[in-house]
Formats: C-alpha cells, sequence, structure tokens
C-alpha cells in the first residue's frame, strides 16, 4: 500500500504576523513554521497503517527550500521519503495542480491532506485534488479502517458523523478525532539520526497558474478598552449591552 501525506508548511499560532509590499505579502522575518495541525493528524494516521499494513508513507509539499526542515521532522516520525515540488504556492489551485502531477506520476492507495491550513484556512485543496485525479474525497475525516481495497471512514457533520465506504484510492481532508493530540509522534533521537538517511526528493513544477491573487492583507482593529460595571448598577449595565454591545 502506498500513502501519501500532503504537508503544509504554516507559521507557528505564537507568532508576530506582519506584512509587507503595502500590505499584499505575508512577512516571513523571525516567523516559526511548523507542520499544519491538520495534515499531522494525518501523517500520524498513516504512520499507524505503515505500522499495520506495511505500507510505504511519502510526505509531499509545495515550496521552495525553506520547506526541507518540516519535510525532514516528518521523516523523523517515521515517513519513509519526502519530495518537495519546487514550486511557489500561490494559491490553493495551483498547489492542487503541482500535487495532481505528482499523484499522477506515482499512484497512491491513500492520500491525506488536511481538511484546512491554519493559516489562510482556505480548505480547497483537497477537493480540488481528488477532482484532477477523478477520485473520492471525503472531508473532515474522522475515522478510517482499510479493508482490502476499500476503505470505510467517518467523516463529521453538522450535529453528528456520518459513515461511508469508498473504493481506494480515496482523499481524506485529516482533522482532529482522525487521532488524538495526545497520540501525535513526537520525533525521538534515533528518529532524527534516521531522518537523515531517508530520501528527500525534489522535483520541478509544472509551473501551474493560479486562479485567483490577494489584494491585500489586514490585521483586526485593536480591541477597545474594557468597560467595568459595578455589579449593583443593572441599569448602566443594560444600557451598554443594548446601545454599545447590540447584544439585547
Amino acid at each position: 500500500m502506498n500513502i501519501l501525506v500532503c504537508i503544509s508548511n504554516v507559521p507557528d499560532t505564537t507568532s508576530k504576523i506582519n506584512f509587507q509590499n503595502d500590505n499584499t505579502a505575508f512577512d516571513t522575518n523571525g516567523v516559526q513554521f511548523i507542520i499544519n495541525p491538520n495534515d499531522e493528524f494525518g501523517l500520524t494516521r498513516a504512520i499507524w497503517l505503515q505500522q499495520k499494513n506495511a505500507a510505504t508513507v511519502t510526505v509531499v509539499t509545495v515550496g521552495d527550500a525553506s520547506c526541507e526542515p518540516i519535510l525532514r521532522k516528518c521523516l523523523a516520525i517515521g515517513a519513509d521519503k519526502a519530495v518537495r515540488i519546487n514550486a511557489e504556492p500561490t494559491d490553493g489551485f495551483a498547489v492542487a495542480k503541482e500535487l495532481a502531477a505528482h499523484c499522477q506520476a506515482t499512484s497512491y492507495d491513500v492520500i491525506f491532506t488536511g481538511r484546512e491550513s491554519i493559516d489562510y484556512n482556505g480548505g480547497m485543496v483537497g477537493g480540488m485534488l481528488a477532482t484532477l485525479l477523478g477520485i473520492p474525497y471525503v472531508a473532515n475525516c474522522i475515522h478510517l479502517d482499510i479493508e482490502g481495497k476499500a476503505a470505510q471512514v467517518q467523516r463529521e457533520i453538522d450535529g453528528g458523523k456520518e459513515s461511508l465506504r469508498s473504493d481506494l484510492p480515496i482523499i481524506l481532508g485529516a482533522q482532529k478525532g482522525l487521532v488524538e493530540e495526545s497520540e501525535l509522534i513526537i520525533p525521538n533521537m534515533r528518529g532524527i539520526m534516521q531522518a537523515r538517511q531517508k530520501p528527500l526528493e525534489v522535483v520541478e513544477g509544472v509551473q501551474a497558474t493560479a486562479q485567483t491573487s490577494i489584494e491585500q492583507f489586514e490585521k483586526p482593529a485593536p480591541k477597545g478598552a474594557v468597560k467595568l460595571v459595578d455589579a449593583g448598577d443593572l441599569d448602566t449595565l443594560i444600557e451598554l449591552l443594548q446601545n454599545e454591545a447590540k447584544v439585547l
């Protein structure tokens, strides 16, 4: 069984976010990058399948050489090999096209994407990739069993869960629930040393054309000052809730 895990290189949520070029580009100076958390849930589930089904796990990302430390961490977690597609991830469609070209050249039984990345929260790549490859896609996946050449999956829906069955190959949008945060694999020294010997292949992209462009980024407005109301002054509290907070 061949498994592909698509990895996004995203800013750590503790990093201070700034923009440059008249607020049209993200400023990466001083920013620590991590594996997109939803992708990491998919990677951990892939490693479990690797151990249970003797599967081969490949991780792939679209980006420049700055993404390679993240791929090395994935190898330390347990992936067998890594691929970096040397192209700029300009938008979701361009990323999906680059990934589709790689998947068409190499056959995979299960492909994990994150439900969404925590930087742009687009949630588009999995569905676009499935359309380009002509295979099923299940978003918000919280359970997976492989039975021969079929996958038994559950996905989160409003108010409950939906159980589905599909033949392989399949693309799954991973999220918390597919594995729990406490089950995520932390690389140990042995894994880190082994990762140095595992293959990290760099392939040129197909120069996919972006279908969208960013006009401008804007930070949220600063939070206003907190108004404290005396516990016995209910009239003032009600007036503020009605006229300023507008929740009554």
